[in-house]
């Protein structure tokens, strides 16, 4: 019987994610364009999940990310989908809409096409929105990845995602 169809690296990393935050009591939400749901079904491996994951939200769309996250079309127009502008709105549209208590969002240019000089492929930016913080206090990053292949820079970026969803005092990856 097959256990898990994602890779070992991705469900350890979402173990960890889940086991942390479950200790803490936070409940967690993800806003995902480019992994495509790929980090919420990740922390679905988990036994015991839902303790600990609220929702997800996949909006490949900017005009689902317009209409389930509220980000701004002035967000969207000004600095594209692919921005920390975008990522953040992402990250606090998601805490707004599901109550959890830490939220994290994906962006990016997962390829084979879509890239352009400024935002080459593998270009990823994510966010971190948390209930309670000061939304003044931005908390986000853009990696390059570089052309991994759309499954490398997937799998990549939900990595990362993970990491970010994490307590700040939680211990390092063994």
């Amino acid at each position: 019987m097959q256990d898990t169809i994602l890779p070992e690296e991705l469900v350890a990393a979402a173990r960890r994610v889940i086991e942390a935050n479950a200790a803490l009591g936070r409940r967690v939400t993800v806003a995902e364009s480019c992994t495509g749901g790929l980090v919420a079904a990740a922390l679905t491996e988990i036994a015991g999940s839902s303790e600990v994951l609220e929702c997800g939200f996949v909006t490949y769309s900017n005009e689902a990310k317009t209409d389930l996250l509220k980000v701004s079309d002035d967000v969207l127009d000004t600095f594209g989908a692919v921005s920390i502008a975008t990522a953040w709105a992402m990250a606090q549209g998601a805490l707004a809409k599901s109550g959890a208590d830490v939220a994290v969002a994906i962006t990016g240019v997962a390829g084979p096409a879509g890239g352009t000089e400024k935002k080459p492929v593998g270009t990823v930016v994510f966010a971190r929105a948390e209930k309670g913080a000061d939304p003044g206090d931005v908390i986000a990053d853009k990696r390059q990845f570089g052309d991994l292949g759309r499954g490398g820079i997937r799998l990549q970026a939900a990595l990362v995602a993970l990491e970010l969803l994490l307590p700040e005092d939680a211990p390092p990856a063994p």
